[in-house]
């Protein structure tokens, strides 16, 4: 991984609630606490149900009501350009994950991990999928990735150090 810039890529299954919103957190918190940090942040999901789509409004909603508004996102499938462009990927769940490592080529360069590896305290790996839930679901999505960026945000300090 580069030292002077960390190209980072959120995945979700369809890139309308939980890849979206880890985007917009992560880039909200980066530029708060690191803001010499280099970075380039994007999100996409494995399956191509949504592809063009504004993130799910209840997923904007719960984000706005913290400051962060990820309205203008939009949808995009993984593609194998990925795999080389980007140094991390962090997917959302362990099946996203396994699809990502199925779909990754030889020549990848990017680290696929689960993005709440990040975060051990939280004592889970999995960001649940708010999509059949209620503002709750969405607001803890929020939390879940908010407390992971922290944590991503230092390790990436330290590697930059």
């Amino acid at each position: 991984m580069s030292h002077n810039l960390f190209r980072i890529l959120f995945v979700c299954l369809g890139n309308i609630c939980r890849s979206p919103t880890a985007e917009g957190v992560f880039r909200d918190t980066a530029a708060r606490i690191a803001p010499r940090l280099q970075l380039e942040i994007d999100s996409a999901g494995t399956a191509d149900y949504h592809i063009g789509s504004a993130p799910d409004p209840r997923s904007q909603r719960a984000a706005l009501e913290r400051g962060i508004d990820i309205s203008g996102l939009r949808a995009r499938q993984v593609g194998a350009e990925d795999f080389l462009r980007f140094d991390l990927m962090l997917a959302m769940d362990r099946s996203n994950l396994r699809t990502l490592q199925a779909m990754s080529p030889p020549n990848a360069r990017a680290e696929l991990h689960l993005f709440l590896s990040y975060a051990p305290q939280l004592r889970r790996l999995e960001v649940p999928d708010p999509y059949d839930g209620d503002a709750a679901d969405f607001a803890e999505v929020l939390d879940l990735t908010a407390a992971a960026s922290l944590a991503l945000i230092e390790s990436l300090q330290q590697r930059a150090q």
